[in-house]
């Protein structure tokens, strides 16, 4: 990493924090279970994933993808509708995968977490009570039992690289294990729903499209106060939950 002019934090709050050093990513975390996680969820994926270049608790080095980022919540994809093809075949590739051997989050504890945020959002004038109400039931489906497989479980699309129309890797993995297709469809295409269909296009089978506006409307409901105490942005996901009504 000799000659490197700067360092580029990607994202950094109290849990973890990531720097771009060159051509090298730096991931600092203070729970090392996730690591564990994400080392092995990549070596198990069947799809492109970061090279790691060494480990020092708690510091863990990947080499940089090539290509750029699919897309951002708050601006429009500069990817090709091809691009979001690739990527739902990728993620139907990865969900056809073996599960992982760890155990899956649980779904209930998530479920009741809902109502809590939803009081919280209202208490804190976050979000009008009628918002919050409509939210929680659209958000219902998305607690349904359904047979689990390979998930990324926080699939973001900051999270999905591509260089034209192909998916050189995808980052980010502490949160994988068995888990809701759905759910990783759903956080793909959060902020991004006009390319929807083009992911559904790649994934190649039939996709519950309500249970996939269910998952936003979870997923939103249940980020936006760790967003707000973290020192994020939460307007994607409350511009969401209100275009929901």
């Amino acid at each position: 990493m000799a000659g490197v002019e700067q360092i580029e934090v990607v994202v950094a709050h109290q849990e973890r924090a990531t720097l771009r050093v060159g051509d090298v990513f730096l991931k600092i975390d203070t729970d090392q279970t996730r690591t564990d996680i994400e080392v092995e969820a990549m070596a198990l994926a069947p799809i492109p994933t970061p090279r790691v270049l060494w480990r020092k608790p708690p510091v863990l080095a990947l080499a940089a993808l090539p290509g750029r980022a699919l897309g951002r919540l708050t601006e429009p994809s500069p990817a090709s509708a091809a691009a979001w093809v690739a990527a739902g075949a990728a993620v139907r590739e990865l969900h056809d995968a073996p599960l992982p051997p760890w155990p899956a989050p649980g779904r209930d504890e998530a479920a009741s977490d809902l109502d809590g945020e939803g009081e919280w959002l209202v208490t804190n004038g976050v979000l009008p009570a009628d918002v919050v109400t409509r939210n929680r039931r659209i958000a219902e489906p998305a607690f349904r039992p359904r047979p689990p497989v390979f998930a990324h479980g926080d699939l973001q699309v900051t999270h999905v690289f591509v260089d034209g129309d192909t998916v050189t890797g995808v980052i980010d993995w502490s949160e994988a294990g068995p888990g809701d297709a759905l759910y990783d469809l759903a956080t793909l295409t959060l902020g991004h729903p006009e390319h929807l269909n083009d992911v559904i296009a790649g994934y190649g089978t039939d996709v519950d499209l309500d249970a996939i506006r269910a998952c936003w409307s979870a997923r939103s409901l249940l980020a936006i106060r760790w967003l707000i105490e973290h020192g994020f942005d939460p307007a994607p996901e409350v511009a969401l939950l209100k275009s929901q009504l």
